[in-house]
């Protein structure tokens, strides 16, 4: 993965910065004669720059490892106070160092209607100021320590038994490779200090849309505006480049970012998207509201750093903080507002949807990142448990009315269509999530992630159990009842109602189990289980008390009833199951 990254980003990245080099070598071919080694020059840059992208995403892939399921219980727990979901998600991004990780998390909480769009906003300008966290790393003089960060990271990546000891380590690897890439870089960029044509195109820089084109293109090739801003931050330390042509080359690198989340919009849902669109509107609008006073953006920091004695590559990481704190500032107050804009640009679709089998959370490009990968499982499963609820729901009106009935959800198909559309969906996405977990085991997982996985392959094929009871078992005994010509008395109709909805129930506490991972729900499940199977108990002593005093309609239709009431029986005990594998595989780390 990470070889075919560096293929396609990298080469394409130095291509272009080679071409420029020697294009301006022929343009300033007039001026004095240096001494270059230009093989050993691209050689180091390409090493270094390589080593640099492969520690940042080492130390990010780390990072999420160790700390993801925990960052997804800290954003479970966001309240509607955007002040509150701004810090969050700064907190988030600063440990987990990925921006694209809280998104995904926060697409997920949106979708599952745990989160509005507006308490988003406020996450998403908070993940921005947690990618400034790593500027102002990369801006510490710790390249002489790089071996040393390695060593130490090796030893505790490939010798610790522990998981988190072992991604911590991991973590800190791609720290050490990410100094190196550094000194690698620097160390090979020495020459260009008096050579004519690198100085000129620096010195170009300085012109604020050229600077923030070029911030944006390459950010939007290497996929990573931290990455890129570590680049600007090596230029700086190596004295190439001024602090008036870094800052827009920042401003360029948050909109460059907007590409990453774009392309992992694609295909998703208008929720994803909103998200993406909502990360484009910020970091543009942000960049074109400071980028005509950048000369007194730059003396503001130039002071600030004179109180303490900053050089160029700090005051540059500096400015990347105080641009992203300032524009979180400025737009807190109009996350509402930004809301309502954003779902003006995508509304919802008003045409017919949801009728043929998809998927709407599996993300093949997170397989690589189980902690991301189980994520979006969990929202799938969610969603599972949502459609068998609408089958539960629906099944039994055909049993307490004559008439004929339209499907709740989609009222161009009858109930009965309607509940067959489902049972085709639950099929589908067993057999969807399945492979896409079984994907998942292939990657390196945390003993604590590979049981969930292992849990999560059991709990849908339960799920898939529950749906092949409603459509092969209960869809036959309407066409028994009708053939009887007979209907429920009232006390049983009334017992059916109270005990459908009982297990409707059951289903509905899975579903909102997963989308947020509480034990605390998923315990009350198992408890109500035991308690329906004794309401059970209880409705057929009373159906025998009403047989016993030979009430007509009882005698002729018990068989449905007490067949209908065993079936319900089964998916209240598979229930309990489900929630009993939760709590042993699932959220046993919460």
């Amino acid at each position: 993965m990470v070889i075919k990254y560096l293929k396609k980003q990298i080469i394409l990245l130095f291509s272009i910065f080679i071409i420029a080099l020697f294009y301006a070598n022929t343009l300033f071919a007039g001026g004095s004669p240096v001494e270059i080694s230009w093989g050993f020059l691209i050689i180091g840059l390409f090493g270094g720059l390589a080593i640099f992208i492969f520690g940042m995403e080492m130390m990010s892939e780390g990072m999420k490892k160790s700390a993801g399921n925990k960052m997804r219980v800290i954003l479970a727990a966001l309240t509607k106070n955007p002040v509150i979901a701004l810090f969050v998600g700064a907190f988030v991004t600063t440990v987990i160092q990925s921006s694209s990780a809280t998104t995904v998390m926060l697409v997920s909480f949106v979708q599952a209607e745990l989160m509005g769009f507006a308490q988003a906003i406020g996450v998403i300008l908070g993940s921005n100021i947690g990618t400034t966290i790593t500027a102002q790393l990369i801006a510490f003089k710790l390249t002489d320590y790089a071996l040393l960060m390695i060593i130490t990271g090796f030893l505790m990546r490939f010798l610790a038994k522990n998981d988190n000891i072992r991604f911590t380590g991991e973590a800190i690897l791609g720290f050490g490779f990410l100094f190196f890439g550094m000194k690698l870089m620097g160390d090979s960029m020495k020459p260009l200090r008096t050579y004519q044509g690198f100085i000129a195109i620096m010195k170009g820089l300085e012109n604020p849309l050229l600077a923030v084109l070029v911030g944006s293109v390459f950010t939007g090739i290497i996929q990573s505006s931290s990455a890129f801003t570590g680049i600007v931050i090596v230029l700086a330390q190596q004295q190439m480049i001024t602090l008036e042509a870094g800052i827009p080359m920042i401003f360029g690198a948050n909109i460059g970012t907007c590409v990453t989340a774009g392309l992992a919009s694609i295909g998703t849902a208008r929720d994803a998207k909103r998200v993406a669109i909502a990360h484009v509107i910020f970091n543009t609008l942000g960049a074109a509201l400071f980028i005509f006073w950048i000369p007194a953006f730059a003396d503001i920091i130039r002071t600030i750093a004179a109180k303490f004695n900053s050089d160029t590559a700090r005051q540059i990481a500096n400015a990347h903080t105080f641009f992203n704190v300032s524009l979180a500032l400025i737009f807190l107050p109009f996350t509402t507002i930004f809301a309502r804009l954003v779902y003006r640009i995508l509304p919802e679709k008003v045409e017919e949807k949801g009728i043929e089998p998809a998927t709407r959370h599996l993300d093949k490009s997170m397989i690589s990142t189980p902690v991301l990968a189980i994520d979006s499982a969990r929202s799938e499963i969610s969603r599972m448990a949502k459609i068998l609820g609408r089958m539960l729901d629906a099944i039994i009106v055909p049993f307490i009315s004559e008439k004929p009935e339209q499907d709740k959800h989609n009222p161009q198909l009858s109930l009965l269509k309607g509940i067959e559309m489902r049972e085709k969906k639950i099929d589908f996405l067993e057999t969807r999530i399945g492979d896409y977990l079984l994907q998942i085991t292939r990657q390196e997982m945390s003993d604590e992630q590979a049981s969930e996985v292992f849990g999560m392959i059991s709990i849908i094929k339960d799920m898939e159990s529950i749906g092949d009871i409603i459509h092969n078992k209960m869809i036959p005994l309407i066409d028994r009842k009708k053939a009887q010509d007979r209907v429920f008395s009232q006390d049983g109709k009334k017992e059916l109602l109270v005990y459908n909805e009982k297990i409707c129930k059951q289903i509905y506490r899975l579903e909102h189990t997963f989308a947020e991972i509480d034990p605390d729900i998923a315990r009350k499940t198992v408890l109500m289980e035991e308690k329906y199977l004794d309401l059970l108990s209880q409705y057929q002593s009373q159906l025998l008390a009403r047989l016993s005093r030979e009430q007509k309609e009882p005698l002729e239709t018990h068989g449905v009833y007490w067949e209908l009431m065993d079936l319900l029986k089964q998916i209240n005990v598979f229930t309990g199951n489900i929630a009993k594998t939760i709590l042993t595989s699932i959220v046993q780390e919460q």
